[in-house]
């Protein structure tokens, strides 16, 4: 296979300092992760090519090498001396994102520590209605999720005894298996990945040192959230493993439609009709928002699709800078005939006839109106 610049790989320029070198590696790297792309051959193969790439020009002799005599300086296939147990640099740029993933593909990462590992994080969806994601509220949420086993305290043996180190893999819970250029890392088949063993397993949690349990935790909603917000509540996650720190709890956010107003960031719109009068002399109208009812005064002469906007009647902002607007959408309200009775059809066919519109004769609006009636 042909090889590829490395500075295209990463697409940076050829004098791009050490930082936009990471930056531009740390992106590739969080696109192309086989974590993010199980499956993927072609994300794998990128992954790759672009942790080849960073290894040699984020090392400046390297660099310097490859600079003046390409590839052949560095290997055939990557970076000449690449060796996974001291490629720490790799998994500091990704641990944010994948934690143990990139160790899992290389091989390297820290040595467990009697098979510690932290507990998974846990996603809630929190459905709210618009009122509820207003004005914010409190709430106890029933979570399941993994705790330490109260019997053996999470050690997984009984009472309490500790696990052994795994002999096959030597407490890594990894054994490296060399595949061409890269030694990758595959989880120990004796141990299952957690680095020890179990004489004789808690019945309580079967060795697992964690058992299955439901928990209620409070949390509180702040007012103006909204679709998309997502809460964190740290430590309330699943529990570790042989005593590892527990994961967290993010709780999204989704707020359901309301049947009257529409939500526009910390904007409500609400529509209202009015009769024709109305919009024509004006009037004095209670308008129905998230506070109450409010008094909105339209002027004569107010025309269907006018807005009008009361300050401060929507939704509390975020970040502490007072209420959006609920803002009113008028609708002239145009009657059917049928609706109608003698009188005020005379009055809109003198109307027209003042007007010089032409409309349906009486007659016409006579036969619709029976038609329907």
């Amino acid at each position: 296979m042909s090889e590829h610049d490395f500075y295209e790989v990463l697409d940076v320029a050829r004098d791009a300092d050490k930082r936009a070198i990471k930056a531009a590696y740390r992106k590739l790297a969080v696109k192309y992760h086989p974590d993010r792309n199980p499956g993927d051959a072609e994300a794998e193969a990128r992954f790759k090519e672009a942790s080849a790439a960073y290894a040699v020009l984020s090392d400046p002799d390297k660099r310097a090498r490859y600079d003046r005599f390409g590839h052949q300086a560095v290997g055939s296939s990557g970076p000449a001396g690449f060796d996974p147990e001291t490629f720490g640099d790799f998994a500091d740029i990704l641990g944010d994102f994948f934690g143990s993933g990139f160790g899992d593909l290389f091989g390297g990462g820290r040595r467990r520590q009697g098979g510690a590992r932290p507990g998974a994080d846990l996603r809630y969806e929190l459905h709210l209605t618009l009122e509820e994601a207003a004005f914010g509220l409190d709430r106890r949420l029933e979570i399941p999720r993994l705790e330490t086993c109260g019997a053996c305290s999470g050690s997984g043996g009984e009472d309490g005894s500790e696990p052994m180190q795994c002999s096959a893999c030597g407490g890594r819970g990894q054994v490296r298996v060399t595949q061409g250029f890269f030694a990758v890392a595959r989880t120990c088949p004796q141990c299952r990945g957690e680095g020890s063993l179990v004489k004789d397993p808690c019945q309580e949690c079967r060795g697992a040192g964690r058992v299955q349990k439901t928990r209620q935790v409070g949390i509180t909603v702040p007012g103006g959230v909204d679709s998309g917000t997502r809460l964190r509540r740290a430590g309330e996650g699943e529990h570790g493993r042989r005593g590892g720190p527990p994961g967290d709890l993010y709780i999204d956010i989704a707020v359901m439609p309301h049947d009257r107003f529409e939500r526009h960031g910390p904007d409500i719109l609400g529509k209202r009709k009015i009769s024709f009068p109305e919009g024509v002399l004006g009037a004095r109208l209670q308008i129905e928002t998230l506070h109450g009812e409010e008094e909105l005064e339209i002027p004569p002469g107010t025309a269907h699709g006018a807005f009008f906007r009361l300050k401060n009647k929507g939704i509390q902002r975020l970040d502490g800078r007072g209420h959006g607007d609920h803002v009113v959408e008028i609708a002239i309200d145009v009657p059917h005939p049928r609706d109608l009775d003698d009188e005020r059809l005379d009055l809109v066919q003198r109307w027209a006839e003042l007007d010089g519109s032409e409309v349906r004769e009486r007659r016409v609006l006579d036969k619709v109106r029976d038609l329907f009636g």
